[in-house]
Order: structure tokens, then C-alpha cells, then sequence
């Protein structure tokens, strides 16, 4: 299983995702400022990655803060908890992560745990997370395999997969599932502009795996679906509001445009943390705006001409009425969302 990121005594290590599929590095990130780092670069992506790297990152922080005061140590918590928070807006698994982590420590610190107790215990959360999240996934595929027929042609935008995640993957999670169970499975992957997502790792995930992948670019999804070449889509989430709304990479609210067209199923796998049931809809959403460079160059090559502007949303909304599904651990959401959300949020299966 391709290792995203994992807990050493040295720190945090990721697989850097920016060098893939070319260069397979994992680098040592020794301090919460570099983790921190890591996740604003895209050394690490994925909302669930991104909030076990989080989570990790807070840990790490926590125990290498030199100072053996109670009072000291909370400002420095605090201090860890707000710089790895200012990262990125749109993923609200951080956020969730985050938050775990400051109430795990509010919890030990009003019970005046010794504060070398209180460093190993947020150790152990961040690794718990990480095993958590690699469960979630795999039941997550087991629910999502069911809506995937055999002999399906799959599309899949961005990557949604082990890399995205603690390990085996939302939305390829699922076509992972599939897989294992028997079926016989085909992959559309879209390049995924401007980061190429798609082309880079998705690709790159999938032909490790000896899953049969055929690359196309963005603008190619929709003739693909009018030849009736694509049978399902599943992509992953970066956030869900309470009434279904999704923000995922730029680029998905297009292809399930296209998807609704052409009377294709669009799918949608998260797990339960990605739900952001305090928010009524999409429209309250946060998009991250990213570097004109991501747009203008292909690493050091520059395609655009100077003197030109330049937009660079990196996620956009799809609306609920465009998903036929959503895949989480606790099974498969279905409209109306918000009473089907709601209640695997509450801990109901679906």
C-alpha cells in the first residue's frame, strides 16, 4: 500500500506529491513549521491527508515545544494550532483535525495531566487518526463498490486515492474496491488542471495497482460521455455542506454538468469528516485562490504571455441536485440530503 504519510521518531514523513510520477521522495518534515509548509505546497493534498498531516503537525509542535510551564505550553499549542489552521481554507477535514487535536488537549490539561503525558497522548491521537482514516476508507469502498457494475468504465476527476488520503483512497478506494471484489474495471482519469492531479498521481496510483487507466484531458470528458464510453463518475470531496453541496477540485462541477446530460450516475466518496453540517449550503464555502504560476507554467516551462491576468480558483461547488450518491464509511447518502447527511453524520448507518 503506497504510504502517504506516516509518525517516525524523526518526524513527519510524506511521499512529496509535487516530484510524482517522475521522482518518489519522502522527506523528513522535522518541525510543525514544516509540516505546516507541507500542506500549504501540496507536498501533501487531499482533505483527508491534510487533516491527518495536520493532526500530526500539532503533535509534533507540541512535543518539541521547549518549555516545561503548563501556562507556556498553551500559548504554544494555541500558536501551533492557528499557523497549521492558516494553511488552507477549503478542506475543512484541517479544521476537524485541528479541533480534535485542541479538545483532546483541553480535556488533559483540566485534568491536570503531567505535560509528558499530555505529548504522548497527542502522539497517539495523531496516529490514531492515521488508522482511522484507512478504515474509514476501506468501508467507504466496500458501500461505494455495490453502485459500481461490472464491466463499468469509471471517470474520476482530480486524485481521490491513496495519495489524497492516509492510505487506499476515497473515490479510487471505491474503484479499488470494486476490483477486489471481482469486477472487471476501467478507469477515465481526467489530467486535472492546473496541478495535474489526475494526469500525475491518479495515473500513477492506478497503474501501480494494474487497474487499466486511459489519461484524457479536462476538455475531453464530455465527448467520452456522449459515445457512451464512461458509465459512472466517483470523485472525492474537499468539503460538504449540510444540504449535499460539494466543493471539490476545480474542474467537478463541469464534469457532473456533463455527467447530469448524459444520464450518468455522478458519485460522490468522502468520509463522515468531511461533512460540514454547519453550513446550509455550498454558496458558504471558502474557495482557495492558488498561484498565478500553476496556471501560466508546466513546472519551469511558461505557457502564457507576460502582462495577462491570471484566476486560479483551485476548488468549485457542485450542487446537490447534479449527485446521485454520496459514499461515506457509514454508508451511501442519497437525496434528500439534508435528513440522509444528518443522519450518518449522528452515527446511523445508511
Amino acid at each position: 500500500m503506497i504510504k502517504t504519510l506516516e509518525w517516525t521518531d524523526e518526524g513527519v514523513v510524506m511521499i512529496d506529491q509535487r516530484l510524482l510520477p517522475t521522482e518518489e521522495v519522502y522527506p523528513v518534515f522535522k518541525t510543525y513549521e514544516e509540516v505546516a509548509w507541507a500542506i500549504k505546497e501540496m507536498v501533501v493534498r487531499g482533505a483527508p491527508a491534510i487533516g491527518v498531516a495536520a493532526a500530526m503537525g500539532v503533535a509534533l509542535g507540541a512535543s518539541d515545544a521547549k518549555t516545561d510551564d503548563a501556562d507556556e505550553l498553551d500559548r504554544a499549542f494555541g500558536q501551533i494550532c492557528d499557523v497549521i489552521g492558516s494553511t488552507r481554507p477549503t478542506a475543512v477535514n484541517l479544521f476537524w483535525a485541528i479541533e480534535r487535536m485542541r479538545k483532546l488537549y483541553a480535556g488533559l490539561r483540566n485534568e491536570k495531566t503531567p505535560l509528558g503525558e499530555i505529548r504522548a497522548r497527542l502522539i497517539a491521537e495523531a496516529n490514531r487518526m492515521h488508522a482511522e482514516d484507512i478504515e474509514a476508507n476501506r468501508a467507504m469502498g466496500a458501500h461505494g463498490a455495490e453502485l459500481i457494475p461490472d464491466g463499468a468504465t469509471v471517470l474520476t476527476h482530480c486524485n481521490a486515492g491513496a495519495l489524497a488520503t492516509a492510505g487506499y483512497g476515497t473515490a479510487l478506494g471505491v474503484i479499488r474496491a470494486a476490483a477486489e471484489a471481482g469486477k472487471h474495471v476501467a478507469v477515465f482519469a481526467d489530467e486535472t488542471r492546473p496541478f495535474l492531479q489526475g494526469a500525475r498521481l491518479t495515473a500513477w496510483e492506478l497503474n501501480k495497482d494494474k487497474i487499466p487507466v486511459t489519461l484524457i484531458t479536462d476538455n475531453m470528458a464530455g465527448h467520452f460521455m456522449k459515445r457512451g464510453d464512461i458509465d459512472c463518475v466517483v470523485v472525492g470531496a474537499d468539503r460538504i455542506a449540510a444540504n449535499g453541496d460539494v466543493a471539490n477540485k476545480i474542474g467537478t462541477y463541469s464534469v457532473a454538468v456533463l455527467a447530469k446530460e448524459n444520464d450518468i450516475p455522478f458519485y460522490v466518496a468522502a468520509p463522515i469528516s468531511t461533512l460540514d453540517l454547519n453550513i446550509a449550503s455550498g454558496d458558504q464555502i471558502p474557495i482557495e485562490e492558488r498561484s498565478e504560476r500553476e496556471v501560466t507554467h508546466v513546472k519551469e516551462v511558461r505557457l502564457a504571455p507576460d502582462g495577462i491576468n491570471i484566476a486560479n480558483p483551485a476548488f468549485d461547488v457542485t450542487p446537490n441536485r447534479y449527485i446521485a450518491a454520496i459514499i461515506t464509511e457509514r454508508g451511501v447518502a442519497r437525496p434528500p440530503y439534508q435528513e440522509s447527511l444528518k443522519r450518518l453524520a449522528a452515527g446511523a448507518s445508511g
